[in-house]
């Protein structure tokens, strides 16, 4: 289970994100898309520098809109590569321009990005396994390796083990009907 917990209480940074936004889910998809490209972005490196970074990549990224961050060309892709508010790495940043699109993409097949993760937290009468979580974004999306697609889902809701369940945020989350939860429940 989760040392985050103890970790992140007192924590200027990890606190508020542990106990407001860590494993709570959400439909808005600039939210999912924010998570998605910080996620990324965090590969080899910590957490702490990501919500540090966190309003840098949200000026720089244009709040995580994803129809601007799809339509982005060239000249984006050399602002942000300028830009010291955020990882300057031009497949990671390459990985938010494809993944917008494919998001677009989503909405016209799903209706929303979270209407087509909410399709595939079961997979037939089978709750989706971690495994299976990983095959789907490494096919749907770029630069979603295992960790980065296990902490992606976890920090929303579709994975358990965010929070101890003696931890007081535990309760608020599982009062909100996670994802995690109503599959297990499925």
């Amino acid at each position: 289970m989760s040392g985050y917990c103890d970790f992140a209480r007192g924590h200027p940074l990890h606190g508020p994100y542990h106990d407001t936004e860590y494993g709570f889910p959400s439909r808005d998809e600039a939210v999912l898309f924010e998570r998605l490209i910080l996620e990324i972005n965090q590969a080899g490196l910590s957490w702490e520098t990501m919500l540090r970074k966190r309003d840098g990549f949200r000026r720089a990224y244009d709040g995580f809109d994803v129809d601007k961050v799809a339509a982005y060309g060239e000249r984006d892709r050399e602002r942000l590569l300028a830009d010291a508010g955020i990882i300057r790495n031009r497949l990671k940043i390459d990985a938010a321009i494809h993944n917008a699109r494919v998001i677009q993409q989503l909405r016209a097949s799903h209706g929303s990005f979270a209407a087509w993760l909410d399709a595939h937290v079961a997979d037939g009468a089978a709750v989706r396994d971690k495994a299976d979580w990983v095959k789907l974004f490494r096919k749907t999306f770029r630069f979603t390796g295992g960790e980065i697609t296990n902490e992606f889902l976890m920090s929303l809701g579709y994975l358990a083990g965010t929070h101890r369940p003696d931890c007081p945020v535990f309760a608020v989350i599982a009062a909100l009907d996670p994802p995690w939860r109503r599959a297990r429940a499925g």
